[in-house]
């Protein structure tokens, strides 16, 4: 958001330290901006909550570069600029016959940022977004135009980029035939249900989000995200699931928030893009006045790591408006949190108080390091380097890559250096 001369990210913690800001109107202009600048860096929506984005030099919005759709139907793709909102476009896709495999909570984050910070949704077989990606082009540190495409040398560590090679200005997703959702919401899910029989749970729709407050024995809602099958369409919700009880009507998950700004539930089927996300993109996405972090561990670590959290809840739930817990699919990419590892997200939102957020945040990660959780990079976190550079195989291979991509440092903010050497 922008106050006078004043920017700052969605949550409104952090206030960029820019010297200028940009919102190029073409790609030639943005061409000549990089090549002129000593230090850019992309601003998506502003939906992180630490200082990824930000930069001493230039800070360039892509929201007015020229808007891009097309639709491959051939090849199942569709190439969309950088700066559109998943929101923006995924129902267009659906009308057409094609969907994305999977979204975030979030229409409203920009395509470019979420790929490039590993930001996914949830669901045993999904992959994070950047997964979808076939290929994209950016503006290098040169001011020169560069694609990669997937199988090419490096693609996998171009991906989740974290901004640091270059300025996204499309990418080329992969899509899937289009599907319809049907959303149900349970209330009370004991927690030693969920210990008992986590894969079960995990697995029982398309998308499973657990949401919990970590003040009581159970989980306070499950959001089952079911894939209505092309055969017998719509099924009705149990009454009763594993002991859970079906909701009486919608619900938010941050006790207290209107209802009306997140997507149909009860049942009632609609197009993936209106029910993967949590949320509507004309309303304002889950509180509105929050902090967040996100820290993903192996698979096969989740019931341990979830208890080594609820031995520590007392030290962070007055924190916090709520936690979401989701499961993600392995990849290849090398920044990614899910690399080379299928993972289970344990996701806070923060009441919007740094001050004791930060101790809170301490207590999230010394009781989930013998599980090498990996923090999403877009979130809050205080994990040194040192701590990080173990979590990733691929970790100095990165490092390399952005040295000879960009070895003058442009796109190289202060977040950057701190974590990474080149």
């Amino acid at each position: 958001m922008t106050t006078n001369d004043t920017v700052t990210n969605w949550a409104g913690n952090i206030t960029f330290g820019a010297e200028r800001f940009h919102a190029p109107a073409s790609v030639e202009e943005l061409q000549e901006l990089v090549a002129g600048g000593k230090a850019v860096r992309a601003l998506g929506t502003g939906h992180s909550f630490n200082a990824i984005a930000d930069t001493r030099g230039d800070l360039v919005s892509t929201a007015r570069l020229p808007r891009v759709l097309d639709i491959d139907h051939d090849s199942a793709t569709v190439t969309v600029s950088a700066g559109l909102r998943f929101g923006e476009f995924t129902g267009a896709l659906h009308k057409a016959g094609h969907a994305l495999h999977n979204l975030g909570s979030l229409p409203h984050i920009s395509v470019a940022g979420a790929c490039a910070t590993g930001t996914h949704g949830s669901g045993d077989g999904n992959g994070s977004l950047a997964t979808a990606v076939r290929s994209f082009q950016y503006v290098s540190a040169t001011g020169d135009l560069v694609t990669r495409r997937r199988g090419e040398e490096d693609f996998a560590g171009s991906v989740v980029s974290l901004g640091a090679l270059g300025i996204v200005t499309r990418l080329t997703l992969d899509l899937v035939p289009a599907f319809d959702i049907q959303q149900w919401v349970y209330e009370g899910l004991a927690h030693a249900t969920l210990r008992e029989r986590f894969d079960e749970v995990m697995a029982a729709a398309y998308s499973v989000s657990l949401f919990t407050d970590w003040r009581g024995d159970h989980i306070d809602q499950v959001w089952l995200k079911r894939r209505v099958g092309d055969a017998e369409g719509p099924v009705p919700g149990p009454a009763r699931w594993l002991g859970a009880v079906r909701a009486d009507g919608p619900r938010h998950p941050v006790p207290g928030m209107p209802v009306e700004s997140c997507t149909a539930q009860m049942g009632l089927a609609g197009p993936s893009p209106d029910r993967l996300p949590h949320f509507r993109l004309d309303h304002t996405p889950s509180s509105g006045d929050e902090l967040q972090s996100e820290y993903f561990v192996a698979r096969e670590d989740a019931v341990a790591a979830f208890d080594a959290l609820h031995a520590v809840r007392d030290r962070f739930a007055p924190h916090l408006q709520v936690g979401e817990i989701r499961s993600v699919a392995a990849d290849d990419l090398w920044l990614s949190p899910a690399c080379e590892r299928a993972s289970v997200a344990f996701h806070f939102t923060w009441l919007p108080d740094p001050a004791a957020v930060l101790p809170a945040l301490r207590t999230i990660e010394d009781a989930l390091a013998p599980f090498a959780a990996r923090p999403h990079w877009g979130k809050l976190f205080t994990v040194e380097p040192a701590v990080l550079r173990g979590l990733y195989p691929s970790y100095g291979r990165f490092e390399r890559l952005m040295a000879a991509c960009d070895p003058s440092g442009v796109f190289r903010n202060d977040l950057i250096a701190h974590h990474f050497a080149g």
